[in-house]
């Protein structure tokens, strides 16, 4: 079996989970939570996984309109709310890291642990990388606050015997394009 670097290149989107720093009510966030730096990797990482297709990659403001009396000819427009939708990633597998590419139950344990009733819930961030035919990296987006919404399996078949995960929805609190200079972990 293929080790885990080899095995994650081997698909064309690799993402990597990081947790997010604690944020208290009323407290500005912490350095690297969201101010668009990278948080240092050490020993946050939950998984690293590949995928072969990512969507959600996207950021829609709330247009907020303003209805001027006796400006009949039109509205103003004024800057409203960011929105971010669910990331969704699919036909792919999160790897222990060092264990020659086997498959990481870190996920499944993160959400069970969430729905068991785990407070503070942990929350992660996430790198998600474009990777070339040669396992470059080309775009990578960070995502903050992630929270699993949704995980599905594999359908079963002993004549494939895959463990992958078909679909994997993160909700998450902000998204961002870095710099094609800027150093990733």
């Amino acid at each position: 079996m293929a080790d885990s670097e080899t095995l994650i290149t081997a698909f064309r989107f690799e993402v990597r989970l990081l947790r997010s720093p604690t944020v208290v009510a009323g407290q500005p966030l912490p350095p690297g939570g969201g101010d668009g730096t990278l948080p240092p990797a050490g020993d946050r990482r939950l998984c690293d996984g590949g995928f072969q297709e990512v969507s959600g990659l996207e950021i829609e403001m709330d247009v907020q309109e303003y209805v001027e009396g006796g400006r009949n000819n039109g509205v103003i427009r004024r800057v409203g709310r960011g929105k971010f939708p669910n990331l969704v990633l699919k036909r792919g597998m999160f790897v222990v890291r060092g264990e020659n590419g086997q498959s990481s139950p870190e996920l499944w344990h993160w959400m069970q642990r969430i729905l068991n009733g785990e407070r503070p819930v942990p929350r992660f961030d996430g790198l998600v990388h474009v990777m070339s035919a040669a396992g470059q990296v080309q775009a990578s987006w960070m995502f903050d606050r992630g929270l699993p919404a949704k995980i599905r399996g594999p359908e079963l078949n002993a004549k494939t015997g895959e463990v992958a995960i078909e679909e994997l929805t993160i909700a998450h609190e902000g998204l961002r394009l870095l710099p094609a200079e800027e150093p990733l972990s």
